[in-house]
């Protein structure tokens, strides 16, 4: 974050409406608001969860200053009631989430915030930005590293980014999507995620001969040496001087290669393979950049190219092709006297209509082959019918109670292994790229009938 203080990074309607409720009488009033999608993004098959760590910050540092009360006080909206409740403000509600790397569909509430109606207005915008812009990211990282097929995808989209924030939050998420490695190294150091980068073209023709500019590199990064052979002429120029500085140095050369940024990627990584093959190189690795994504690494791998890995960038950091996930933030239910009271968003387009009322969500496996087989929704407190056939896994993890952190964080690594170990439970045609099977979210009988009686009272059914 570039903000120490982000507490008005919330759209104002958030400061009327709370202000109203103060008003009105109803600041008190127990509410539940539900975060999630209605479209997968590239329609794709699935949404990877990242986010969850930034709102976790957010709310345990969420504090109104000075600064922030006079600026609201200039606005002569707000009285001094709801300044001072601003003032004092500190979140005291309960917070139910999915983790970070974990698989979710659409419709599904990816986090759900019960709190007082004031408290949990005043959180939307900024839970909604976390989770809107790095699941997408995560997303997509993992769709380029599904096309790689096992091959490194470094993250390299820093200067390409929509902002600060979106660089270093993005490589965070792209890690936990699939990425490899990043180029940022803020990101690296902030979040532990392993670090990559090579050279520039400027790097090159700084030297007065290309061969000077490798050579100089490699003897200032033997660990390392990744040489960028595409600035003057691939094949006639580049990868002759690579060769020749690669054999100068082969015995204290650790790892090395060469990248390739520009041409036909594919034809020209296997003419540089064959010759290094030829030239007793085998170890040499290709890295490919410039202008990837999903699809362009799938047709380079189904045309034969021979790339060790792949830097990519802007498409990756702005998730190009589909550049909106679209989380919204509903109220599902209130809480009052004689329990919760379901509430529902009618529209005539049938797609923005919610899922009422508190939920709880599971995912359902079979039980010998460990494969999920859907995912079930079902009311908080209902209980789950079992089978001997089947595996139930509750979705859900309880992150503040009370206004009190009761989740410990994993870090960056641990978010993706878990979302190595949850992706690998689906069939693979969920996984497909291109056309993937639809995975079933279900309603529960209950949950169901309770849906259908309230479109009826709103004279929907």
């Amino acid at each position: 974050m570039i903000f120490k203080n982000l507490s008005l990074l919330c759209d104002f309607y958030e400061f009327t409406m709370s202000n109203g409720y103060l008003e009105n009488g109803l600041d008190e009033q127990i509410s539940y608001f539900d975060v999630f999608f209605r479209k997968v993004p590239d329609d794709g098959g699935f949404v990877v969860a990242s986010g969850l760590n930034s709102i976790i910050n957010y709310i345990q540092n969420l504090k109104f200053s000075k600064s922030d009360i006079s600026y609201l006080r200039k606005t002569k909206l707000f009285d001094e009631n709801f300044l001072t409740y601003l003032a004092n403000f500190k979140f005291q509600g309960d917070i139910y989430s999915v983790r970070e790397g974990e698989i979710v569909f659409a419709n599904e509430p990816l986090l759900t915030v019960r709190a007082k109606v004031s408290q949990a207005q005043l959180l939307e915008t900024f839970i909604s930005l976390s989770l809107n812009h790095q699941s997408l990211i995560a997303t997509k990282a993992n769709r380029i590293a599904r096309a790689a097929q096992g091959r490194a995808v470094l993250e390299f989209g820093a200067r390409r980014a929509q902002g600060i924030d979106a660089a270093l939050s993005g490589a965070r998420a792209a890690f936990i999507g699939g990425a490899s490695a990043s180029s940022c190294t803020l990101a690296c150091k902030l979040y532990k995620i392993p670090i990559s980068g090579t050279m520039a073209h400027s790097w090159v023709q700084m030297f007065e001969s290309e061969e000077e500019a490798f050579r100089k590199y490699c003897e200032l990064y033997p660990q390392k040496a990744i040489l960028l052979i595409d600035t003057y002429n691939v094949l006639q120029s580049g990868l002759v001087n690579a060769i020749k500085i690669f054999k100068e140095k082969r015995d204290s050369l650790k790892e090395f290669g060469v990248r390739i940024d520009s041409g036909n990627l594919c034809e020209l990584s296997k003419k540089v393979r064959k010759i290094l093959d030829d030239e007793g190189l085998k170890d040499c690795k290709i890295i490919a950049s410039g202008a990837l994504d999903e699809y362009e690494i799938q047709k380079l791998i189904k045309n034969g190219a021979k790339i060790d890995a792949f830097g990519v960038g802007e498409r990756l950091i702005t998730a190009k092709s589909s550049p909106v996930l679209g989380c919204v933030y509903k109220l599902v239910a209130s809480e009052g006297k004689n329990g919760i009271k379901p509430a529902i968003k009618i529209s005539e387009n049938t797609e923005k209509i919610n899922n009422p009322h508190f939920k709880k969500l599971f995912r359902i496996y079979d039980k010998k082959t460990k494969q999920a087989l859907y995912d079930k929704l079902y009311l908080a407190d209902e209980p789950i019918e079992k089978s001997n056939d089947l595996l139930y896994e509750n979705l859900h993890i309880q992150v503040f109670k009370d206004g009190e952190l009761v989740y410990k964080c994993p870090n960056t690594q641990q978010s993706k292994e878990y979302m190595l170990r949850q992706s690998a439970k689906f069939d693979k045609e969920i996984l497909a790229l291109n056309k993937p099977k639809i995975y079933e979210v279900l309603l529960s009988e209950k949950l169901e009938k309770l849906k259908n009686s309230l479109l009826k009272t709103k004279g929907v059914l």
